[in-house]
């Protein structure tokens, strides 16, 4: 299975399911992020889906976004 392109759910889920997305112990995304997923983007996500390089890049970098605007708040 294929994850939907991140830009269509990345700012739509959850603080709890971006911590799980970017968590460096898990292989998978978690449930919650699979869940959200599906319920953003009505995709079948799979239980061994992973982000790709890119993806992952694009979430630490939205993410470093987020952090540095309530720093500047």
């Amino acid at each position: 299975m294929t994850l939907p392109p991140i830009r269509e759910w990345w700012s739509k889920i959850s603080r709890e399911a971006r911590v799980e997305v970017l968590s460096d112990t898990a292989l998978h995304l978690g449930d919650k992020a699979r869940e959200e997923i599906r319920t953003i983007t009505g995709a079948v996500v799979g239980m061994a889906e992973t982000l790709s390089d890119d993806d992952l890049a694009f979430a630490r970098a939205e993410a470093q976004a987020e952090v540095d605007a309530a720093d500047a708040d």
